[in-house]
């Protein structure tokens, strides 16, 4: 693990890029490998997110059947004074804003104005796609401290200490990424978050059970582009490994599984075929599929249980007048205790 430098950017400055775990491009082949030559293939979703698989995303969130994003900023919209005031009881003016999977920070960037943090951590695995967003939104609020963290979460989440500070950290994860997460998983990240939000809270979208037309089509579009989204992670695995995957021979799957209560997405050879990359072969049967994404779904009961299970204290959750979606303050137990003053 690379050592972060312990002094934090000055307001107005360049942002600061730390990697806080190497994320070479050997190490991740050799992750996405290993799921490939799995029993049933798997890759990650942290693969979706080269440059081109970051744009694509972003493109997903505007199309009509992907409620998700437009659910969750008009919860914001409606419910944005409460949340301030909720969190100004919490950890006071000034926080540390932890982005996690911070993306072009623009859903951050959103509440500047409620929260008024004095520092701001985009944590997210894609580095580079930090250092072509950040510095523009630095420019545009020279009254906070932007430092960009490049971190593989999803494995682990962990900051050191002097990068918080000394204000309380509001660790922010919104656009309900917590549902790509199996339950043990979630809970194991929840718990690490409450360790980063020492003294102070959590906030955190997560999307709800609902009807399943709505979540199918939320996750297979009628435009195509989540499938070109999950396509494209083998011209990215083409690049990673060498590999020589076909994005012609492979149809996106997407389907809500009601006894799981999450929506899985897969990549399903339309023909027999074999994939090659240096050293290895697979090969795969007609219909055979590839598993590269989870997305549970919770229910307000649910998710309060589990973070109460990752130990956190008093919560509060604000919905959209359907009940899809809620974003959920979740206080440390400490909260409070390391407000200045």
């Amino acid at each position: 693990m690379h050592s972060p430098t312990p002094v934090a950017p000055l307001p107005g400055q360049v942002p600061r890029f730390i990697e806080t775990h190497s994320l070479d491009a050997r190490t991740l082949a050799a992750e996405a490998a290993r799921g490939l030559l799995a029993s049933r293939a798997t890759v990650a979703p942290k693969f979706f997110y080269d440059a081109l698989g970051c744009r694509l995303f972003e493109a997903i969130t505007e199309v009509d059947e992907y409620y998700l994003t437009r659910t969750e900023a008009s919860i914001f919209a409606r419910h944005g004074p409460a949340m301030a005031a909720a969190l100004r009881d919490a950890v006071g003016d000034g926080p540390t804003m932890v982005d996690l999977g911070a993306g072009n920070g623009a859903k951050a960037a959103a509440l500047f104005g409620l929260i008024a943090p004095r520092r701001y951590l985009a944590v997210d695995i894609a580095v580079d796609h930090l250092r072509a967003t950040l510095p523009a939104l630095a420019r545009a609020h020279p009254a906070i401290a932007f430092t960009a963290v490049g971190q593989d979460f999803a494995t682990a989440l962990a900051l050191p200490g002097e990068l918080r500070g000394d204000a309380p950290a509001l660790v922010f994860y919104p656009g309900s990424s917590i549902g790509n997460f199996a339950p043990d998983d979630a809970l194991r990240l929840l718990r690490e978050a409450r360790a980063v939000a020492e003294g102070g809270a959590l906030l955190i979208g997560v999307d709800l059970v609902k009807d399943q037309g709505v979540l199918e089509r939320a996750y297979d579009d009628p435009l195509g582009v989540t499938a070109a989204f999950n396509r494209n992670l083998l011209r990215h695995l083409n690049r990673l490994l060498g590999a020589d995957f076909d994005l012609r021979q492979w149809r996106h799957v997407a389907f809500y599984d009601p006894v799981a209560a999450r929506i899985e997405m897969h990549l399903q050879a339309s023909e027999a075929l074999g994939v090659h990359w240096p050293g290895a072969r697979r090969d795969f049967a007609a219909g055979e599929r590839i598993h590269t994404e989870n997305s549970h779904k919770w229910t307000i009961a649910g998710f309060e249980a589990l973070l109460a299970q990752a130990g956190f204290g008093a919560t509060r959750h604000w919905c959209d007048e359907a009940g899809w979606f809620a974003v959920f303050l979740a206080l440390h137990p400490d909260a409070g205790a390391r407000r200045p003053g």
